[in-house]
C-alpha cells in the first residue's frame, strides 16, 4: 500500500462531493461538546441538542459546569443516552477547570499527545472523540478513525480496516498522508459523507458510489449483475 491509493480515494470523493465545511460549530467549546453528544447517535439529533443548550444559554465552559445535572440531562436529551453524556461533559469541564483554568484557549493550546492523554482518562471519551477534539477544535494533525472509514476501505479492499487496531489504521493515513488536519478533517468528513451516501452498512448503493472502480466490492456487484447499484 503507497501513498497513491490514499490519496487517490481523497481526491475522488472531493472531487465528487466537494467541500463538506465539517466541523459545523461557532466556537472550539461547541466543537468539544458536540464530539461528546455525537457519540452513538446522528448528527441531526446532536444539531437539536446542542439548540436547546444555546436557547437555555449553557453553551459556555462556566454555564455548562454551573448548571443542575437534571437540567443538563434535559437540554441534550435528543443525542441520547443523555445521562452517560452530561456525566461525560461533566468529566471534560471538570478537565477544563482543574488544569487549564476553565480557559478552553490554553486547553486546545496544550501539546496534542498530553491533551489526547488527559481527554482519554475522562470517562465516556475513546479514541475517536477524543481525536475529534483534537483535530476539529484544537487544529492537530490527526486522523479521526471512525466505523464509516473502517467500512469503506475494508469493502474496497484497500486496507484490513476490520482487522486493524485504532492506532494501527490511524498510523496508516499519518504515515501515509501529510501531516495537515485541514486535509484529515475534510477526508474524515467525506468519508462520512460517502458513508451516508453510497457504503451504508446494510443495501450499499454501489451504483453512483465515486469509488465504484476502485472498490472491490463493488466490482464484485458488477460481475453480479449490479445488485446493490444505484436504488
Amino acid at each position: 500500500m503507497t501513498q497513491g491509493p490514499l490519496q487517490a480515494v481523497y481526491d475522488r470523493l472531493f472531487q465528487h462531493y466537494g467541500p463538506q465545511h465539517w466541523w459545523p460549530a461557532e466556537t472550539p467549546f461547541e466543537v468539544i461538546v458536540g464530539a461528546v453528544l455525537t457519540q452513538n447517535t446522528a448528527w441531526r439529533n446532536v444539531e437539536l441538542a446542542l439548540e436547546r443548550l444555546k436557547e437555555r444559554r449553557l453553551l459556555a465552559p462556566a454555564a455548562l459546569r454551573e448548571a443542575p445535572v437534571a437540567e443538563l440531562e434535559d437540554a441534550i436529551r435528543p443525542a441520547g443516552y443523555f445521562r452517560a453524556k452530561a456525566r461525560t461533559l461533566h468529566g471534560v469541564l471538570a478537565l477544563l477547570f482543574d488544569q487549564y483554568g476553565g480557559s478552553v484557549e490554553r486547553m486546545l493550546l496544550a501539546p496534542g499527545p498530553i491533551l489526547r492523554s488527559q481527554l482519554l482518562q475522562v470517562r465516556g471519551i475513546g479514541p475517536e472523540t477524543a481525536d475529534s477534539i483534537l483535530l476539529y477544535a484544537a487544529g492537530c494533525p490527526v486522523f479521526v478513525i471512525d466505523a464509516y472509514t473502517r467500512r469503506i476501505f475494508s469493502r474496497a479492499g484497500l486496507l484490513p480496516a476490520d482487522r486493524l487496531e485504532y492506532h494501527q489504521l490511524q498510523d496508516i493515513f499519518h504515515r501515509q498522508l501529510p501531516q495537515d488536519p485541514a486535509l484529515y478533517g475534510e477526508y474524515h468528513a467525506l468519508l462520512v459523507t460517502l458513508g451516508k451516501d453510497c457504503c451504508r452498512k446494510q443495501r450499499p448503493r454501489c451504483g453512483p458510489c465515486p469509488l465504484r472502480d476502485l472498490c472491490a466490492w463493488g466490482r464484485e456487484a458488477d460481475m453480479a449483475g449490479g445488485l446493490s447499484g444505484g436504488n
